[in-house]
Formats: structure tokens, sequence, C-alpha cells
């Protein structure tokens, strides 16, 4: 199963979209279409790469879109960079998010006693290689981290991309621990403080920050998936969300290949890229 990806608008402007295909060419939503499981016998999930490691610009999958292609996120009216936080330069793994699974705002979660985000859940790739925006990769889950941003649970699932050289090595938390000695710590340092540079608090985290390991990582992508077979299905209030999808046949929001057509066709056409902000390579400090 393979899947490649169509640019529109300008990159760094606030047209600009990623929108994704399938091995046919067809478009899809990579919140509905790209199926949760790469190999389900094995553990292994699809994840969507929105940020790549070292980069700022916080690329999300638009939601509330139709067929929810990557766009920037706004903050107050501009686009979003995420600041560097000394000792750390943009995002310090491949960020992204699985598909088919939806972290249900409605549902109050019995570890944190928050509710969800109203997202996709959300993977770090502690991998090799620095991925491509809109890259669709297979990944194994290792763990993960509950963080609390702003009063909503959200999970920050661990995961190896299985074609890197090393996966086999990695097969919980604790072997990342091991290997990558410091990673874990930076990763609750950087999700703890990457919101101060904007005046915000700390964040908080479930657990004391502590990772969880593989199986209780694995479980809850699953309950996930859950909630959002809820969704796709209309059994969950889909509010704000855009559940347009091209694949899942007993949806109410399975479109034709015509009606994703006039998605991408209305979108601005591709067009030169505008300069990131010197700005966003800044260097904030802080007392831990």
């Amino acid at each position: 199963m393979s899947f490649t990806i169509e640019e529109r608008g300008r990159p760094n402007t606030q047209d600009y979209r990623v929108f994704f295909k399938n091995a046919d060419g067809k478009y899809i939503s990579p919140f509905h279409d790209v199926p949760i499981y790469a190999n389900e016998a094995d553990n292994i999930f699809h994840a969507i790469v929105e940020v790549p490691r070292w980069t700022n610009a916080k690329m999300e999958i638009a939601t509330k879109d139709p067929l929810n292609p990557l766009k920037q996120d706004l903050k107050k009216g501009n686009l979003r960079y995420v600041a560097n936080v000394f000792p750390h330069k943009g995002y310090i793994w491949n960020y992204g998010a699985i598909p088919q699974t939806w972290e249900d705002p409605g549902h109050k979660d019995s570890d944190t006693g928050c509710c969800g985000d109203n997202d996709p859940i959300d993977i770090c790739d502690i991998g090799n290689k620095v991925c491509s925006r809109g890259e669709v990769i297979k990944v194994k889950v290792l763990g993960t981290l509950a963080l609390i941003d702003e009063g909503e649970t959200d999970w920050k699932v661990i995961v190896i991309n299985t074609e890197d050289p090393e996966a086999d090595d990695f097969n919980n938390i604790d072997d990342v621990k091991q290997l990558k000695p410091g990673y874990l710590e930076a990763t609750v340092d950087w999700f703890r403080r990457y919101k101060v540079p904007d005046g915000k608090p700390e964040n908080q985290f479930a657990f004391n920050g502590d990772f969880k390991d593989r199986d209780f990582a694995i479980q809850t992508v699953k309950s996930t998936h859950e909630f959002w077979k809820a969704l796709i299905s209309k059994k969950s209030n889909a509010s704000e969300l855009n559940c347009m999808n091209t694949s899942v046949s007993d949806s109410p929001f399975c479109c034709s290949a015509t009606d994703a057509d006039a998605v991408v066709k209305s979108a601005c056409a591709f067009g030169t890229e505008e300069p990131i902000p010197n700005s966003v390579d800044k260097w904030f400090y802080y007392e831990k």
C-alpha cells in the first residue's frame, strides 16, 4: 500500500495545503482513508508525518476541512512556528499522527481524568531518518507519554519507523532508555516547555511524566480507533470535524472520487514558496 502527496498553494503561506492520494492516484483523507494498520497481526501501524524532525512549522491534519489535507496551524491570525527552547531545535522527532484514530472530547480518560483533545492520536518517531512532510510510514509502538495540554488528554505515542536499520532492537520503552539515553528525558522537557515562549505556563503530565510501556500504548491507540469508528459511522457527534472520506463504504460521510477531485481543484494552484521568517531561528532560554 503506497501513498503520494499533492501540494497546493504557496508553501509558508496560509493557503498552502498537502493533499493525499492512494496507489491508484485517487484523492483520499489522511485522517479517515489511510488504514490504521500496516500489519494488524504484528501491531504495526501507519503514521502520517506532519512535521519532519528539526523543522518548526506547526503542520497538522486539517480535521475540520474536506479531505483533511495538511495545513499550517495559525496563532493569532499568523502562521504558527514552534519556538526553539534551548537546547532543542524545532521538533526533536518526526512528529505526526496515526490515521483512523480520534481522541474523543466527550470521553473522560480513566487514567488522566481529562477528556480527549479532538484530534487523531499523536506520534513521535525516534528513528534516524528525517522524514518528509506528508510521508506515510509504518511504525512499531514502543510506549506513550500522557501530556495534559490546557486541560485535555493529549497522548504522545513513542514509535520507531519499521524501516529504520535499528528497528529490530527496539521493542519497548525500556529499549529507548537503554539505547538512546537522554531522548525520553528530552522529550518530556520539550513538551513541558514548548509553549512557554508564547506566554503560556508549562504543560503538565499524567503519571508524573513517566512513560507507559508498549502494551499500554497499543491499547491506548486501539481505544482511539474505536472512538474513530463511532465518529466515522455518525454514532458520535462530529461537531466541526469533517469526516468526508472515499473508502469507508459503510460511512454516511463516504463521497465519490468526483467529489474528492472537486475539493482539490478548489484549492489554490501550487506556487512559489515564501521565505520562513528569521525569527523562527531564535533560541529561548529558561531556568529549569
